[in-house]
């Protein structure tokens, strides 16, 4: 668990950017694939793959300053946009996501749809590759401690992690859980693994991408990514992960050598809901809709698209 990829002179390369970028390109280099055997313009494929890209990183940077403000109280304009050690907030890059996909669809009147549905896989192993470089970070989406079998033992030399588990939120108590050790204080109580949760919740998403993908409604596999996302991140990882409100929306606590190791509410969770719910939704308008021909019926889709350059 070494943050570090490369050190060339001073210079840093980190496992979290290298793990989700390799996530990332698989998952455009899949989309791209299935847009060309469902005779879909490829050139338009590569294009909404580079801005949804872009736009999404830059919504998921936004969304986690915005889910952590104590993160940024006395941070510099640099500390705002360094995402090479963590730092992104999955449902960010799926807002921005959809604003891309409203974008292309009132400039080309384009069915955005029949793009979207193949983002899925990329989806899907982008969380794989965020969450491994969590693990290799050793500190970030913090587990809460926990008295089952499956608590997970960080090693007391996993970078940063014990120091922000054992001073963060006095009002959580975990100073009862913390010991010195080597002149230094750290957690020695074993935490829910949230960052394999994360991994597995990842692994999931790609096998059902695939399974979605058989339908034939335009919309109903973008939607249900988002919805099963929501759903397994805000009730399985987040459940189980450091980071409650404040005051009056700690639902429910019970963490330690003895608990279970449950905390409600993450802003996470809050958000999930009306996501979840829009979800739905649009799940029942795509379910109106009339299937779209095998494609092997379909053609390459005419549009007044620019020419692709180098962007």
């Amino acid at each position: 668990m070494n943050p570090i990829f490369l050190d060339i002179g001073g210079f840093t390369v980190a496992w979290y950017g290298v793990l989700m970028t390799a996530g990332i390109v698989a998952g455009a280099v899949i989309a791209q694939k299935l847009a060309q055997a469902r005779g879909l313009n490829t050139r338009v494929m590569s294009d909404l793959l580079f801005w949804a890209i872009v736009w999404g990183i830059v919504g998921a940077r936004v969304g986690f300053i915005l889910t952590s403000p104590d993160a940024f109280k006395s941070a510099s304009f640099v500390d705002y946009v360094n995402i090479r050690k963590g730092g992104l907030a999955v449902h960010g890059a799926v807002v921005a996501g959809i604003g891309v996909g409203i974008y292309y669809t009132w400039r080309y009147k384009l069915n955005f749809y029949r793009y979207g549905d193949l983002f899925a896989p990329m989806f899907g192993l982008g969380i794989i590759g965020g969450r491994l470089g969590n693990i290799m970070n050793g500190s970030d989406t913090t587990g809460r401690p926990t008295g089952l079998f499956l608590g997970f033992r960080w090693p007391d030399w996993a970078r940063g992690y014990h120091d922000s588990l054992c001073n963060k939120d006095a009002q959580e108590n975990l100073a009862q859980y913390c010991q010195t050790v080597g002149g230094r204080l750290v957690q020695t109580q074993p935490v829910h693994f949230t960052q394999l949760y994360g991994v597995i919740i990842g692994i999931l998403m790609v096998i059902l991408a695939f399974v979605w993908l058989r339908s034939r409604k335009p919309g109903y596999v973008f939607w249900q990514a988002i919805l099963w996302y929501s759903i397994l991140r805000a009730g399985w990882e987040e459940t189980f992960r450091l980071n409650p409100l404040p005051g009056w929306a700690k639902v429910y606590l019970d963490e330690g050598p003895s608990g279970v190791g449950i905390g409600l509410f993450t802003v996470t969770q809050l958000v999930s809901i009306p996501i979840i719910a829009l979800c739905l939704y649009m799940l029942w308008r795509v379910s109106r809709q009339a299937d779209l021909p095998h494609p092997s019926e379909q053609s390459l889709e005419a549009s007044a698209f620019p020419p692709a350059g180098v962007r």
